[in-house]
């Protein structure tokens, strides 16, 4: 690969502006500057490339899979209206290489949140035939009875869609605090389906996407990290 097609593979500009960071003297690769965009840069396998701009070090990534800690009143949208954007937390580097959300998380809702540029993680993860777990926890506005956990259990029919939705792995952590598990991950589903069995979400969280945890990334909220190839099998791992 050539050292400026890299270059642009990473994030940083066009063809001809990354041609002119070489020229420039600004690229380093293993600590030694190179100034010829022709320089071939050969990539093995299960090796890494580091290399620095501008003195500031990167690693070549052929794809990105980031690991959010999400605040409330981010919007996952790249042109948010009325709150912050998530794509506000990263660099311009990684947005130029098309970074995405893996589903949303609405502003008000935070926990894990999984970004991406590679278009098949995406799709494996949000597509409703994959059944890809994701376990939350909330606060309610009333207490949660044992008849609702039992409704949410056997499924609840949602308005405009098609079938029953039930949760799994219920849990009764508080008398208005509950962690469940869904495995579709329709528009605005946990809210709707606490509505659905008469109560309301005031707080909700995720926890778990596959069998990622967020407790085991250790980030604080407003952090990001990128997952290991061992985190990103758990992520599309499927539990019942």
């Amino acid at each position: 690969m050539l050292l400026e097609k890299m270059l642009q593979s990473q994030g940083f500009g066009s063809r001809k502006h990354c041609q002119q960071l070489i020229k420039n003297g600004a690229v380093s690769i293993q600590n030694e500057i190179q100034t010829n965009p022709k320089f071939a840069i050969h990539i093995k396998p299960d090796t890494t490339l580091q290399f620095s701009v501008y003195g500031q070090n990167y690693q070549y990534r052929e794809q990105v899979y980031i690991a959010l800690h999400k605040p409330q009143g981010y919007e996952c949208s790249h042109q948010a209206t009325h709150h912050f954007s998530v794509f506000d937390l990263f660099e311009d580097v990684l947005l130029n290489r098309g970074l995405q959300c893996v589903g949303r998380l609405d502003q008000d809702t935070t926990g894990l949140l999984l970004l991406t540029d590679d278009g098949q993680f995406l799709q494996a993860l949000t597509h409703p035939k994959k059944h890809v777990a994701k376990v939350y926890s909330m606060h309610t506005a009333d207490p949660i009875s044992a008849a609702q956990i039992q409704q949410l259990k056997q499924g609840v029919a949602l308005r405009n869609e098609t079938g029953l939705f039930a949760a799994t792995e219920v849990q009764l952590l508080a008398e208005c605090e509950l962690q469940m598990t869904i495995h579709q991950g329709v528009y605005h589903q946990v809210k709707r389906m606490l509505a659905a069995v008469g109560n309301k979400v005031e707080q909700l969280h995720r926890q778990q996407v596959g069998a990622l945890n967020l407790n085991d990334l250790a980030i604080d909220v407003g952090e990001w990290v990128y997952l290991s190839p061992e985190q990103i099998q758990l992520a599309k791992t499927r539990i019942e």
